[in-house]
């Protein structure tokens, strides 16, 4: 289990760095919460007080937080980052999912929801909204005329699991929709980032979006 996690709470809203704040002084895995409003402030808090986990807005006053998260990612490549923000266009979450981003969720997510899931990204998971999911991939073909690279290296019973992952699936859910057992996914899932050489279900959905794979 996680423990004593340093937090940074990143947004130019004191309402809203305060709240998140005082959440999660309450979790037992949380160590110390920290805060910055601006670029400047979250970029210069992560170098002189090392974080573990940092929930990063997009718009700050000074300049943009996934230019500020790739920098904080850069300088501290172990740092867990969560993007929490209102805009859920595609190429944004695109965009902070390419700078090293480890979870993106929309700003009306329930607050308990957003604390579970900065809980879920310190311990090495990789949290997407399902309006996050929808919007970075639209879905897969099981099946077209031509499986282009490196998806041809997969079984069609692996591209199912994919096709579900990238749709935004928990394991839960893949094992239900596909008639398997939840050991069997996670296997599959082990062997479908081995063949493509990542490490986690969002660098599969953005290599089927460079790979032109739609619905």
């Amino acid at each position: 289990m996680i423990a004593d996690q340093r937090v940074l709470v990143v947004d130019d809203h004191p309402v809203v760095r305060r709240g998140l704040r005082a959440m999660l002084e309450g979790e037992p895995w949380v160590a110390t919460v920290t805060e910055a409003a601006t670029v400047a402030e979250a970029v210069r808090e992560a170098a002189v007080h090392p974080v573990h986990v940092v929930a990063m807005d997009v718009v700050l006053p000074d300049g943009d937080g996934i230019d500020a998260a790739g920098r904080i990612l850069r300088a501290a490549p172990g740092t867990r980052m969560l993007i929490l923000t209102m805009d859920d266009d595609e190429s944004v979450v695109e965009r902070a999912l390419r700078a090293g981003a480890h979870g993106f969720l929309l700003k009306d997510t329930d607050p308990e929801v957003v604390v579970d899931s900065l809980r879920t990204v310190a311990a090495g998971g990789v949290v997407l909204g399902p309006r996050t999911a929808g919007a970075l991939l639209t879905g897969l073909r099981t099946a077209p005329a031509r499986i282009p690279a490196p998806f041809d290296r997969l079984s069609e019973r692996e591209r199912e699991v994919v096709v579900r992952l990238t749709a935004g699936d928990s394991n839960a859910q893949i094992a239900r929709r596909l008639g398997l057992s939840e050991k069997t996914v996670r296997n599959q899932l082990s062997a479908i980032f081995a063949k493509l050489g990542v490490t986690d279900r969002v660098r599969v959905a953005l290599l089927a979006r460079d790979a032109g794979l739609r619905a």
